[in-house]
């Protein structure tokens, strides 16, 4: 057993893998702003050997955040973009024209409109599954032309479980990629690549980086093949994050464990008032026990978020929530210390066609609430007061 793997993840968030830097025996990494490295002389590296030439390539701060994120997610490699909509972008260069890919049907509406209106039309074919046995009989057609299957767990923005396990093994017979995005639990609470996952990505900008004050993503990757391939697009493509937002989300990092198990604590407590209120007539969180993937997440999950679906009388009433909330911000995104709530019918998923929408429940009626780090009785008199109570 090596030194990290006997630490707890909470010591490994806070003690990045790689030490000094540069000798200095500075506590926070280094903010590496530099475009290029000096070479010693013809044919050589960056100065002293560093292996280091030019940031677009590779820069010793998003080194460490990399090193950082792969350890977390008991990855062999991590590779950090400007965004998770890049990730995903670079992700998708592994395929060409004809390549047939299978996907959970609730997706993030980013995510959709790149399959889409860009992917669809280059030549890519994309299927969907609203449920773990759905997402296996997809599979099943046409086993000849699959090359990936990539899924939310739980989604964006209705909170499905899918069965990692499963799917993975299905995955792995038909000679597939099986690629999870874990931006809602995180490696805190999930790591797919233990549970069969080739390859995990994140949208960084939420709960790793977990402030509201960055933009990011990750790939994080089993497999030296899969990382060379995909190193070689990022390099190529220019799609590295910048050595800033690498010390951001390096700092974030260090109070993940932290950030979420308050998040979680407060989720649970909203969950349960948003429940009871007369005004609400469903909600959405893999937390509380009458959700159908209450016992899946306790086998492959350690923790069930902090994110929230819910669904409300009428839609004039969510005009008057978003309206009226204070602490509870309107805003898009989420993950960060700051609770958010967001009206996917016309935000995160306004480029889904409305039937599809319907058929997978985001109505005029629904709400997504990224629960922060306040006092759950703040929220809770928020949320009183913005029902009109």
């Amino acid at each position: 057993m090596t030194k990290r793997e006997s630490m707890e993840f909470e010591t490994r968030c806070v003690h990045p893998p790689r030490g000094d830097f540069d000798g200095t025996g500075a506590i926070a990494t280094p903010i590496y702003q530099t475009a290029t490295f000096a070479h010693e002389g013809l044919g050589e590296d960056g100065a002293t050997g560093s292996g280091y030439d030019y940031t677009r390539q590779q820069n010793p701060t998003r080194e460490q955040l990399e090193r950082l994120v792969a350890d977390l997610e008991e990855a062999d490699d991590a590779i950090a973009f400007t965004s998770g909509m890049a990730a995903v972008r670079a992700l998708m260069e592994l395929f060409v024209p004809g390549d047939r890919i299978v996907c959970s049907g609730d997706l993030y509406g980013g995510t959709y409109r790149l399959f889409d209106q860009v992917l669809t039309p280059f030549g890519l074919a994309f299927s969907y599954g609203k449920s773990t046995d759905e997402v296996l009989a997809r599979i099943g057609e046409a086993p000849e032309g699959l090359r990936a299957v990539y899924i939310e767990t739980p989604t964006n923005p209705m909170m499905n479980v899918f069965d990692i396990r499963r799917i993975a093994e299905a995955a792995r017979a038909a000679g597939a990629l099986f690629i999870v995005d874990n931006t809602f639990l995180t490696p805190y609470f999930q790591r797919p690549l233990t549970l069969g996952a080739d390859i995990v990505l994140h949208s960084g900008s939420k709960y790793l980086g977990g402030h509201n004050d960055t933009i990011a993503g990750f790939l994080a990757i089993r497999g030296q093949e899969l990382s060379e391939r995909l190193r070689f697009v990022a390099k190529t493509t220019g799609s590295g994050l910048s050595p800033f937002d690498s010390f951001l989300l390096i700092r974030g990092i260090k109070t993940l464990a932290l950030r979420l198990d308050r998040a979680q604590e407060n989720a649970l407590a909203l969950a349960e008032w948003l429940g009871a209120h007369p005004l609400v007539t469903s909600v959405r969180y893999p937390g509380l026990p009458d959700h159908e993937g209450y016992a899946l997440s306790g086998r492959q999950a350690t923790g069930f978020g902090a994110m929230i679906a819910f669904s409300v009388a009428d839609a004039a009433l969510v005009r008057q929530i978003l309206a009226r909330v204070r602490v509870i911000r309107f805003a898009e995104s989420l993950g960060g210390t700051e609770s958010l709530i967001t009206y996917p019918v016309l935000q995160t998923h306004a480029d889904i066609p409305e039937q599809e929408r319907l058929e997978i429940g985001i109505t005029d009626k629904l709400l997504r609430l990224s629960v922060g780090v306040e006092s759950a009785a703040d929220l809770i008199a928020d949320l009183r007061q913005a029902l009109g109570d």
